[in-house]
């Protein structure tokens, strides 16, 4: 795949060196599950403005990865998820990194694209950028680092390689409808959301 490269355990200093020159970064993680506290991290996604994506192989029962946690914690770059909640839990729970900035582009299509309910990846993807993604690798064994097929590879790498762009014209639509201000705010919260769901709360805000 062009423009694609895997490391194990933790980037590399090059790599390191390069995606700190970013403004902004798309991120992404895979695991054995969707509860931090309970499936493992597997891979982490990471993409630039140039379009260079590094796919980091966890191992089972790692705890760190100190490249990595510089540059999720670098306060001048922007970390972009979708579904920021989840993927910031998993790498707080999973490695120390207190992710921040943030950009989460799930949040930001709820804002910003009203005339729809469906805010997925593969269709904020599809509207914003006319790709259509292929999930089928979504629901598989992320576990086995080692052996990755070239199916789960595409689908690591293509998670991440949209997400500068559909940023952007997120962005623009935020702020012709007057929400901009609004999304900030919501990506300021997230790491105290992150906070109360490590300590599994499920909704201090209810009566």
């Amino acid at each position: 795949m062009e423009d694609f490269q895997v490391c194990d355990r933790d980037l590399s200093e090059a790599a390191l060196s390069e995606y700190l020159k970013s403004e902004a970064i798309a991120v992404d993680t895979e695991t054995m599950g969707l509860l931090p506290l309970r499936d493992r991290l597997c891979l982490v996604q990471l993409c630039n403005d140039e379009g260079k994506v590094t796919a980091i192989r966890i191992a089972k029962g790692q705890s760190d990865s100190p490249n990595l946690k510089k540059l999720l914690e670098a306060a001048n770059i922007v970390k972009i998820f979708h579904f920021a909640r989840f993927d910031i839990a998993t790498l707080r729970y999973h490695l120390g990194i207190q992710v921040n900035p943030v950009f989460c582009t799930k949040i930001a299509s709820k804002l910003a694209r009203t005339y729809t309910n469906r805010h997925g990846l593969k269709d904020v993807v599809q509207e914003l950028e006319q790709v259509e993604l292929d999930k089928s690798a979504q629901s598989s064994d992320w576990g086995n680092a080692a052996n990755l097929s070239v199916s789960q590879l595409n689908y690591a790498a293509n998670d991440v390689r949209y997400l500068i762009s559909v940023r952007q014209k997120l962005i623009e639509m935020l702020k012709r409808e007057e929400r901009w201000q609004i999304a900030q705010e919501c990506f300021q919260s997230l790491p105290t959301i992150v906070s109360l769901d490590l300590l599994q709360f499920k909704d201090v805000f209810e009566h």
